[in-house]
C-alpha cells in the first residue's frame, strides 16, 4: 500500500497516486497528531481534546486502499485546525491581534465554538488559555489546511480526467443521535448539502446500500455537509461530493475511544458504499441505458 505525506504529520495520501476508481475518500477529522505548541497553549489535556476527533475513521477506511481506492487523510488534531471549515470561519476573539470581522465568516459553527480553530468543548469549556497569534493561525493554514484541500482537488481532477466523473466520499463519525418523534435515531447520516453537492442518484444509491445492510439511515438531517462538500462538490462539472456520518457506537467501544469487535463490519460497510457509488458513477443514465 502506497503512502505519502505533504507535508509529513499534517496530510497523507493513501492508495494509488493515479486514481483507479472514480471515488476518492476524504477523512479530515481523525488526526491524532497533537503538536507540542497546541498542548502547551491548551487548558485541556490530550484526552479531553480527543472528543473532537472522528476517532479511528482513518483506520476504518484505510483497508479500501487495497481495493484500489485513493484517499486523503488529515493527520493533525482537529483541535489544532478544522479542515472542514473555510479559512474565513474564524472567531475574531480567538486571534491576536483581533482581525476585522468584515473579512470573516461568523457562521453558526463559529458561534458554537467550532470554527477553523475550535474554541470550546461542550463538556470542558474553552480549549485555549489565550488567543492565538495571527502568525500561528497563518502557519496552521499553510501547513495543513491548504495542502489538504489542494490534494483533494488534485485527486478529484485526476479522477475526472480518467473517468469523466469523480465523486468525493467525505467520511466522518458522529455521537449517538437522540430519538426523534418517538422513532429510533439514524445510525448513518448521508449529506449532499440538500442536493447542491451531488446528483441525487448518489445519495439514493448509498442510502439503499446502508439500509440493505441493516443500518437506520437519514439524509441531510442533522448533518448536510460542511466546507469540504461546499468547496469540492461541483455536480455541474461532473465532480460530486457526498458526506458519510457513522455513529461511533457502531464501531467503537462504550468509551468511544478504542475499536470494538464490530469494527471490521463497518470497514466492509464503507467498502460496500464506495463500491456502489463507483458503480453508480460509471453507469450510463437511465435514459441512455433504455435506448
Amino acid at each position: 500500500m502506497e503512502t505519502c505525506g505533504s507535508p509529513p504529520d499534517y496530510v497523507r495520501r493513501i492508495g494509488p497516486e493515479i486514481p483507479q476508481r472514480p471515488v476518492i475518500l476524504s477523512v479530515p477529522h481523525s488526526g491524532r497528531h497533537y503538536p507540542k505548541s497546541l498542548l502547551e497553549a491548551a487548558r485541556l489535556d490530550e484526552m479531553q481534546l480527543r472528543s473532537l476527533e472522528d476517532r479511528h475513521v482513518d483506520t476504518l477506511v484505510a483497508p479500501l486502499a487495497e481495493r484500489g481506492y485513493s484517499m486523503v487523510i488529515g493527520e493533525v488534531a482537529r483541535a489544532w485546525i478544522d479542515l472542514n471549515r473555510s479559512e474565513r470561519e474564524i472567531d475574531p476573539a480567538m486571534v491576536a491581534p483581533r482581525p476585522k470581522p468584515s473579512g470573516l465568516e461568523v457562521t453558526a459553527k463559529v458561534r458554537g465554538g467550532l470554527g477553523l480553530i475550535p474554541r470550546r468543548l461542550a463538556k470542558h469549556g474553552n480549549i485555549y488559555r489565550h488567543p492565538i497569534a495571527h502568525r500561528d493561525l497563518s502557519e496552521r493554514v499553510r501547513l495543513a489546511h491548504r495542502p489538504y484541500h489542494a490534494l483533494v482537488s488534485d485527486m478529484l481532477a485526476a479522477t475526472r480526467r480518467r473517468f469523466g466523473i469523480a465523486l468525493l466520499l467525505d467520511c466522518h463519525s458522529m455521537p449517538p443521535l437522540r430519538p426523534k418523534d418517538g422513532g429510533a435515531p439514524a445510525e448513518i447520516v448521508l449529506g449532499d448539502r440538500h442536493g447542491r453537492s451531488a446528483a441525487p442518484a448518489f445519495a439514493a444509491r448509498a442510502a439503499g446500500i446502508c439500509r440493505d445492510l441493516g443500518f437506520r439511515t437519514a439524509l441531510n438531517s442533522p448533518y448536510a455537509g460542511g466546507h469540504i462538500l461546499a468547496r469540492h462538490g461541483k455536480p455541474e462539472r461532473d465532480i460530486h461530493g457526498l458526506q458519510l456520518e457513522i455513529c461511533r457506537s457502531l464501531y467503537l467501544g462504550p468509551d468511544h475511544d478504542q475499536p470494538s469487535p464490530k469494527f471490521d463490519r463497518l470497514t466492509e460497510a464503507i467498502a460496500a458504499i464506495a463500491d456502489g457509488l463507483a458503480d453508480e458513477a460509471v453507469s450510463p443514465p437511465d435514459a441512455l441505458a433504455a435506448e
